[in-house]
């Protein structure tokens, strides 16, 4: 079992930025591509990036593309998301997820996910 825990949400101002930490325990973290999507009350699950194991595949919505980063740290079992030029639209529970297939990660089918953090943007 892959126990994620998200860290970093918190309240900020619009164009303001965040970064979210996402730690994995619980078993090996090889191979394992990771992601991040978010929950807004009555709205749709949304993906919102993507990162393969070795890093060399990301995958962004349409909607951060060019605000958003996704990056990881294999050696901390750790992924984390840049969030820049924030929205009030981005306001959601962001919620880490895994699965060793990438393409599982992306369509919102994985395997593993954390509790959640929520992010909160004023305007």
């Amino acid at each position: 079992q892959l126990q994620l825990v998200e860290s970093g949400g918190g309240l900020v101002q619009a164009g303001g930025s965040l970064r979210l930490s996402c730690a994995a325990s619980g078993r090996t973290f090889t191979g394992y591509a990771m992601g991040w999507f978010r929950q807004a009350p009555g709205k749709e699950r949304e993906t919102v990036a993507a990162i393969s194991w070795g890093g060399g595949s990301t995958y962004y919505a349409d909607s951060v593309k060019g605000r958003f980063t996704i990056s990881r740290d294999n050696a901390k079992n750790t992924v984390y998301l840049q969030m820049n030029s924030l929205k009030p639209e981005d306001t959601a529970v962001y919620y880490c997820n895994a699965d060793l297939r990438y393409g599982a990660v992306v369509a919102g089918n994985m395997n593993y996910w954390g509790k959640g953090t929520l992010v909160t943007v004023s305007s």
